[in-house]
């Protein structure tokens, strides 16, 4: 005997309502959170009743078949993930309820979502930042002195950042004890407070050396505790400072000031260094991550770089080239 699939549609609303009710009166769901689950279950019903099922009666091949007919439709990781979340807390609740003896969503993977790739800098976009660093000038200031100075800070913090991938807090947070000692590593405390030695290129030990006499000349008598020090509640260069300098140097860089953001330098210094052959456990210790996954993100960059060494180096390759 054959089912009507409005009817079966209908059918099953009562346990959606039900459900909804249940989010609303336990939860305290917001009305957005709602609507948002019922269109995911009502597509789902839909879908279902077309196949003559009640909405409370899906299988698991039903909850298989509908994720793949959603990414036949091409709808994204992200939209199907966010549909698998509803169906499985829609089923757990009939579950815990008594309504249906199992849950079909029990084995059900969800789908995996890509993650994104960093955005980056080429090497020749940083190279025109800090061209533009060493030229900045400060139209505010009428003191050469002073231009001198935040000149000098500029490049500065553009170098240390480019040569060591901090995190924009850690840079401009570094302790003036961090740039003494041995000038070859810079002392970073990161997450966790976790203390890392990351080591300094020719460049940034020289816009060190060049701007610590001028900090000096700045400072006076004052003694502040800070690499990088201010006026400000902090003591010392805000984040959102840099990143205001930034922009404006990716403007006089004739950049896009909307790619270029203290996160992007440092994706450029991790994807730079792989490129150019860089092992990615040293990477994950200079980028100060816990943990080598969170590094692997940049693994992208090494698989253009083994294409390329085929390409170049294999003699089959070569053979083919050739051919």
């Amino acid at each position: 005997m054959s089912h009507d699939p409005v009817a079966t549609e209908k059918g099953g609303r009562h346990h959606i309502d039900a459900f909804l009710e249940m989010l609303s009166a336990e939860r305290g769901a917001a009305r957005n959170t709602l609507d948002a689950y019922a269109r995911d279950l009502k597509d789902f019903a839909t879908f279902l009743a077309a196949r003559n099922r009640d909405v409370a009666e899906a299988r698991t091949l039903d909850v298989r078949d509908y994720l793949e007919s959603l990414s036949a439709q091409g709808l994204s990781a992200s939209t199907a993930a966010r549909r698998l979340s509803a169906i499985r807390q829609f089923h757990g609740f009939l579950y815990a309820d008594g309504i249906r003896p199992d849950d079909p969503c029990g084995a059900i993977e969800g789908p995996r979502r890509a993650r994104p790739l960093p955005k980056t800098l080429t090497v020749e976009e940083v190279d025109a930042l800090l061209r533009a660093a060493r030229l900045a000038e400060d139209g505010r200031s009428h003191e050469e002195a002073v231009r001198a100075y935040k000149r000098a800070r500029l490049v500065c913090l553009m170098e240390v950042l480019y040569a060591t991938g901090l995190r924009v807090s850690e840079l401009v947070g570094l302790p003036l004890s961090a740039a003494k000692g041995d000038s070859r590593f810079l002392s970073v405390s990161g997450k966790g407070g976790r203390e890392r030695l990351v080591p300094l290129s020719e460049a940034a030990r020289l816009a060190i050396d060049e701007y610590l006499p001028l900090r000096v000349l700045r400072l006076g008598d004052s003694v502040s505790p800070w690499l990088f020090p201010s006026r400000g509640r902090q003591g010392h260069l805000t984040r959102h400072r840099f990143a205001q300098l930034l922009k404006d140097l990716a403007i006089a860089a004739k950049l896009d000031p909307n790619r270029v953001s203290p996160h992007t330098l440092r994706h450029a210094f991790a994807s730079h260094l792989l490129a150019n052959g860089a092992d990615l456990r040293a990477v994950q210790q200079m980028l100060g991550h816990a943990d080598i996954s969170t590094t692997q993100i940049y693994t992208h960059v090494l698989d253009g770089r083994l294409k390329q060494l085929v390409e170049e180096h294999h003699p089959l390759a070569k053979k083919e080239t050739g051919s």
